[in-house]
Parts: structure tokens; C-alpha cells; sequence
């Protein structure tokens, strides 16, 4: 009897545990996709996110383009031969007949080599784009912060395609990490500077705590030193002056992105150093946006309270003129009553 029950008992563990494991995978796959959706929530999980994006933005705008890119270099040359035989044949025909014929014949070419060439450049073709893997990856950066340079556009129809698909979704993401780390990086910059505040003013230990708000001149401060260092880098890399350094960090934190001075863009596009300015632009643009919207938080909590401040003052002064007017009203009666009787 003891055997049986053993074995009634080993019996319905194994079943209990059979069941247990055909459970369990769907628990934990449930558990690691709400662990995985609340960490892509965090700060550090948007930031993750965006710049996976914008890497698979760029392999993807890299290996569609570069094929439209070799299609159009090849057609070049094509053309280029092609009225190459055809100018060499009309110059041979016209020896000998004069340098008038001989200027009409080949002029007549080479009008018919520019509309061909034209029509090549209209269809996509730019010997200065170059969809390096840096390259591709500013332009994805480009789009989903709807920055825009338009130095670097794409050309292909799936190119275009791909641009519309990508934006869709890139810029709810963009958003979503502009108020993330927006959050994130007010909250560090208000304890610095509370501490910062603390250290420099004598408090009473009796007082109770004063809240202490970031003010708008200390945010204006930090995008001025923000776009001075970028002034300075990309002015002593690309050559340019001061005020066009001030003019690209400023179009490019405002999102305006005009397109008509962009690091990296000379004409060697391929050159290593003009790659690395690439790199370190994305770095310098993402990381700015990022103080954009730090500061923005921190000037919309001041902004709050300053209209609370407001309100408060504006209510203390209706109710000052209302009791004023109360008394006032009380004085006239009681003047009243003393001259009836």
C-alpha cells in the first residue's frame, strides 16, 4: 500500500509538473515582452531604441541607394562615350570643309551631350553623394528629428519609399525620446543646480525647505555654451567663420536644417576625416536635442510657477479691493445714518 501510494504520489507530481511545464513557457514569454516593453519606456530604453533605428535607417538607405548610385554611373559613362564617338565622327566629317561647318557640326553635339547630361542629373545623378555608412546615418538622423539638410536626398523611387516609411515611424519615436530624455536630463541639471544653490546661500536650519526652480537665464546659458563649443569645433574643422559656425549650430538645434553649410559635404566625400565630422555631428546634433528638451522642461516648470505667482497675486488683489470696497460702502452708511438722525 505504501509502494502504490508512492507511486500515486510520484505519479501526480509528474503530471502537476507536465502541466506546470506547459505553462511556463507563456508565462515567461509574457513576462520578458512587459519587462521588455517597460524597459524600451525608460530613458535609457528610448535612447536604445533611437539610435537602433536610425543604425537600421542607415544600413537600409545605404544598400538601396548605392545601387541607384552605380545604375546612374553607368548611364554617365554610357552617355559620356557615347558623344565622345560622336563629336570625334563629326570632326572628322567637317575636315577640311571650313571652321564654320566645322563649329556648327560639333557645337550641334555637344548641345545635344548637355540636354543629355541634364537629363541624367534630373533623373538622380550626384557624383557628391556619397551613401557612406556615416552619411546614410545623418540622413536618418535627419529625418526622424525632421531636420532636413537636403544636402543628401534620395534618389531612387524606393529610396523615396523608404523615406516615406521610415518617417512614419521615426518621429512618434523621436518625440517619445525628446520628452524621455528631456525629463532625464532636467532632473540631473535641477539637483546640480540645487546643490549649487544650497553651497552658495546660508540657510537657517529652523526655516523650512525652500523649492528651489531652475531659472530661464541658466538654460539660456547652457544652449549659449552648447553652441559656442560647436561653433569653435566645426569653424577650426571645415574653415568656415564664426558667424557661419553660429549659423549652422543654431539652424540645426532649431530644427530649420537649411542644408547650405553641412559638415563633411566637400567634394571628397569619401575621405576618411570628412566621415568622422559626420560621426561626430549626429553625436553633436542628438546630444543637443537632447538639451533643447531639458531646457524646454525646465523653463515650462518656471513658467508655472510664475503664473502661480500670478494668480495668487492677482486673487490677494481682488479680494484687497473687495474688502476696501466693502468698507468703503459700510463708511457711506454709516454717514447715512448719522445725518438722519
Amino acid at each position: 500500500m505504501e509502494g502504490r501510494d508512492k507511486y500515486h504520489r510520484g505519479s501526480s507530481r509528474s503530471r502537476g509538473s507536465s502541466s506546470a511545464s506547459d505553462v511556463d513557457p507563456r508565462e515567461k514569454i509574457k513576462e520578458c515582452c512587459r519587462k521588455l516593453i517597460a524597459f524600451m519606456c525608460t530613458q535609457v530604453g528610448v535612447g536604445a531604441l533611437v539610435f537602433g533605428y536610425t543604425l537600421i535607417g542607415a544600413v537600409t538607405f545605404m544598400h538601396i541607394e548605392e545601387k541607384g548610385q552605380d545604375t546612374k554611373e553607368d548611364e554617365m559613362n554610357r552617355t559620356r562615350a557615347e558623344f565622345s564617338v560622336k563629336l570625334y565622327r563629326a570632326a572628322l566629317k567637317t575636315n577640311g570643309d571650313g571652321i564654320n561647318i566645322f563649329s556648327r557640326e560639333t557645337d550641334k553635339v555637344l548641345q545635344e551631350y548637355q540636354v543629355a547630361v541634364v537629363g541624367i542629373f534630373q533623373h538622380g545623378y550626384d557624383p557628391q553623394d556619397a551613401w557612406t555608412f556615416p552619411a546614410a546615418l545623418m540622413f536618418s538622423l535627419s529625418i526622424i528629428t525632421m531636420i532636413g539638410y537636403g544636402n543628401m536626398v534620395p534618389r531612387t523611387p524606393y529610396g523615396r519609399l523608404a523615406t516615406v516609411i521610415y518617417a512614419v515611424f521615426g518621429i512618434p519615436l523621436y518625440i517619445l525620446y525628446f520628452m524621455n530624455v528631456g525629463d532625464a536630463l532636467a532632473g540631473c541639471f535641477r539637483c546640480v543646480y540645487r546643490w549649487m544653490y544650497n553651497c552658495s546661500t546660508e540657510n537657517n536650519e529652523e526655516d523650512p525647505p525652500k523649492r528651489v526652480i531652475v531659472p530661464s537665464t541658466a538654460c539660456l546659458w547652457v544652449i549659449a555654451a552648447y553652441v559656442l563649443t560647436g561653433a569653435v569645433m566645426f569653424g577650426a574643422w571645415e574653415r568656415w567663420n564664426f558667424l557661419d559656425s553660429i549659423y549652422f549650430c543654431v539652424t540645426s538645434l532649431c530644427k530649420l536644417g537649411f542644408g547650405d553649410l553641412v559638415p563633411g559635404s566637400s567634394i571628397d566625400a569619401s575621405n576618411h576625416a570628412n566621415q568622422t565630422k559626420l560621426v561626430i555631428n549626429f553625436v553633436y546634433i542628438a546630444f543637443g536635442l537632447g538639451l533643447v528638451a531639458m531646457c524646454y522642461n525646465l523653463m515650462r516648470e518656471e513658467i508655472r510657477e510664475k503664473v502661480k505667482e500670478v494668480r495668487e497675486d492677482f486673487t490677494q488683489c481682488l479680494e484687497d479691493t473687495r474688502v476696501r470696497l466693502m468698507e468703503s460702502c459700510n463708511r457711506c452708511r454709516g454717514i447715512e445714518d448719522d445725518v438722519i438722525y
